[in-house]
């Protein structure tokens, strides 16, 4: 049963994200998960499709396909039918160096363009000079892919992780995404520090200077392009947050309804993930311990009992005023706390707040982190 302060959980998720290959063609600089993936091995075409028969028998409507490179998968259109047969929908997330002419003809058959809700390629600067020092030897073949698929059609909108290499090439990636190849829009995050990033972040993890100034930049843009640049986390989204919380404290309020608790992840109550192997997680980004797996433990039951998701889901109740690093911080009542998965690997606390979400962290204030 649902507590008072708990949003409701439903039978089963609506989404499921599947990564369905830990094997990539590229070795970016930046990957949250390359560790795990060069140890995991995939499960074979039916294991997979017999998952997905679960999932339509418990009536999920979407499933998120990413890797590693999906594309790398010779069965990635069966597995797609799959889905479909199940009466799903599903998005593909790929580095878009694999998007050939052959690929393209793929989504013609059957109900593959129609169940589509997206492709999402990864763009990381305007040249090649830029982009291939985050994702090596592959802009040419990004923007082709691109290319292919906004010139047939298909749903597609790029994402642009921020980081070191590319923060003073926003403007000409703007322009080369949203007027040159004339995508509808794209995403922007930036990059923390996880996976391999920790062996390398002087190399790539902005400083505070360099947020700021993307923070600035992609405020500036979004305004002139009308919606067609979106966040859910990074610069552009905390500078929005931001300047709502220095809106309010002009305005002599100290809390937005709904706030002062480690309530920012709401994934837990819609959706979870799976490994190549066929583990499954609460999401692709929180290095948690397995939950069960594919084909041998039942999903519905750990949806509904598994005590880590219970355990996440009970993050929301938690006060902020009950942390050591937030009990006398003047600005908890309007803060959630931030994602769980980049304050797990910041700090170790699952249930624990996400240092580069916060805005005393940000403003210097902070006596427990510094972003120096």
């Amino acid at each position: 049963m649902t507590e008072p302060n708990l949003p409701r959980i439903p039978s089963a998720p609506s989404s499921v994200d599947i990564a369905i290959t830990g094997r990539c063609n590229l070795n970016c600089k930046y990957c949250y998960y390359a560790d795990e993936m060069a140890a995991s091995h995939d499960l074979p075409t039916e294991r997979w499709l017999t998952f997905f028969e679960e999932l339509g028998n418990l009536a999920v409507q979407r499933i998120y396909i990413t890797g590693g490179e999906p594309l790398t998968r010779p069965d990635l259109f069966e597995l797609v039918d799959g889905i479909i047969a199940n009466r799903m929908r599903y998005a593909l997330l790929t580095n878009g160096t694999l998007v050939t002419e052959e690929v393209l003809s793929q989504f013609e058959d059957g109900k593959r363009r129609q169940r589509l809700d997206y492709i999402q390629i990864s763009v990381d600067g305007s040249r090649a000079e830029v982009h291939n020092r985050s994702r090596p030897d592959s802009f040419a073949l990004v923007v082709d892919g691109l290319r292919r698929l906004v010139e047939n059609g298909l749903p597609v909108f790029a994402r642009v992780t921020v980081n070191r290499h590319n923060v003073d090439d926003l403007e000409n990636i703007t322009h080369l995404l949203l007027e040159d190849i004339g995508v509808c829009s794209f995403s922007t995050n930036e990059t923390f520090p996880c996976g391999i990033i920790e062996r390398q972040a002087e190399e790539i993890i902005l400083t505070p200077a360099q947020r700021q100034q993307a923070m600035e930049t992609l405020t500036k843009l979004a305004a002139l392009h009308n919606g067609r640049i979106q966040a859910n986390a990074g610069p552009l989204a905390l500078a929005r947050k931001f300047k709502k919380i220095e809106e309010a404290l002009t305005a002599g309020e100290t809390s937005f309804p709904g706030r002062g608790t480690l309530c920012a992840c709401g994934s837990v109550f819609t959706k979870v993930a799976v490994n190549p192997d066929g583990t499954i997680v609460p999401c692709h980004l929180l290095d948690a311990p397995s939950m069960g797996s594919v084909g041998v433990d039942d999903l519905q039951q750990i949806w509904l009992e598994h005590p880590l998701l219970d355990k996440l889901r009970r993050r929301h109740t938690i006060p902020l005023q009950t942390l050591d690093t937030c009990r006398d911080c003047p600005y908890q009542g309007f803060c959630t706390g931030g994602c769980p998965a980049v304050g797990f690997f910041l700090t170790g606390e699952l249930n624990g707040r996400n240092p580069m979400e916060c805005y005393r962290v940000h403003k210097g204030e902070d006596p427990y982190f510094s972003l120096e």
